[in-house]
């Protein structure tokens, strides 16, 4: 579903009058972490059996939840031309509750590693930073599957000696295994304690149904937008985000 078709849906309901789309724009180099950023999980050497990973205070009168895959190229592009200045603005403000679900694809060879690596820092309190370091260098770890040099690089030595600690029993697959065999039943097949989060993430987005990365909706008052797909420009979302705010 593209975001022209259901703005036309909210157009003729009276929620928002969009007559186009932006799908490109600059990418923009706005700071990831936000001052009234609060922390985004708890910090722990064992990490729960659902991690949450989001940005922003959830009293925030509009909660915002992505669906995406770390090495999809039209997340990382919502990403870097959408999400970094509404969590600079907007999250930062309190207006948004910004909440990432994982949902990685097969045809992506190291998304559901980088999951397990953004799960993994998101226990030690460092989200924000390690996702701003995975789509930053993008094409960079896409190409030789390195991402621990990027999650590295994101926080403090003594920070990463503990997540990669965690990843040590988050070994590589076989050749041969695909992301959707990691787990059978909700349950690691390789001992994982971060696959049953991302299998979670997955049922969840499931259900939407999320036919396509990044696929998001939105919660305002007690009413669901959504969901979308694709890529949406920030003047855009930002035109959205006030129409909503407005009702």
């Amino acid at each position: 579903m593209t975001f022209r078709r259901v703005a036309h849906g909210w157009l003729a309901a009276g929620v928002l009058a969009i007559a186009a789309i932006i799908v490109a724009a600059p990418a923009l180099a706005t700071k990831q972490t936000a001052k009234h950023t609060p922390p985004v999980s708890k910090t722990s050497t064992v990490p729960d059996e659902y991690i949450v990973k989001a940005i922003g205070s959830k009293s925030a009168p509009i909660t915002m939840e992505v669906f995406s895959d770390y090495q999809c190229p039209s997340c990382g592009s919502l990403y870097e031309q959408t999400l970094k200045p509404l969590i600079s603005d907007y999250v930062a403000s309190g207006k948004v509750y910004l909440v990432h679900h994982d949902f990685p694809l097969p045809l992506h060879k190291y998304g559901y590693e980088a999951a397990r690596w953004v799960n993994a820092a998101a226990v030690a309190g460092k989200y924000p930073e390690v996702e701003a370091a995975l789509y930053d260098n993008q094409a960079a770890w896409s190409a030789d599957g390195n991402i621990q040099k990027y999650v590295a690089a994101a926080m403090s030595p003594v920070d990463f000696k503990r997540v990669a600690k965690m990843m040590e029993t988050c070994p590589p697959p076989a050749a041969g295994v695909t992301p959707a065999s990691y787990s059978q039943a909700g349950k690691p097949a390789h001992g994982c304690p971060f696959d049953a989060s991302i299998e979670k993430d997955k049922a969840l987005g499931n259900t939407v149904p999320v036919s396509a990365t990044p696929t998001f909706r939105f919660y305002y008052k007690g009413k669901t937008y959504g969901p979308m797909s694709g890529v949406v420009s920030w003047p855009i979302m930002k035109q959205f985000l006030d129409q909503v705010m407005s009702q």
